[in-house]
């Protein structure tokens, strides 16, 4: 590769300085994500069989959203559901990777 090639694109991807920017798209994003799952979590129905009072019965109860004629808002907050703790793991591990190299 020619040195002009390596100057514009360095070997360290992902390594470089993280501005200010990056963090409030960061921030904005996770805002964003907990406002959908406000939103949808506000007008969800929830099927008779199953009325969710605290976090561990709404996980219990979120497979039976789709069910009872549950429209897109019920599989929307379902599939919110399950994948924040797997894009939190992901976070953390990815934090955690970080050694000296």
């Amino acid at each position: 590769m020619s040195s002009r090639l390596q100057k514009r694109f360095p070997q360290h991807h992902g390594h470089g300085e993280v501005k200010v920017s990056r963090y409030f798209v960061l921030y904005l994003a996770q805002v964003a994500w907990v406002a959908l799952g406000i939103y949808l979590y506000s007008g969800a129905y929830w099927p008779s069989t199953c009325q969710p009072e605290n976090l561990l019965e709404i996980y219990g109860c979120s497979a039976r959203l789709p069910q009872d004629g549950g429209g897109w808002r019920e599989a929307a907050l379902l599939t919110w559901l399950w994948a924040t703790p797997i894009l939190i793991a992901l976070e953390i591990s990815r934090r955690m990777d970080k050694g000296p190299k």
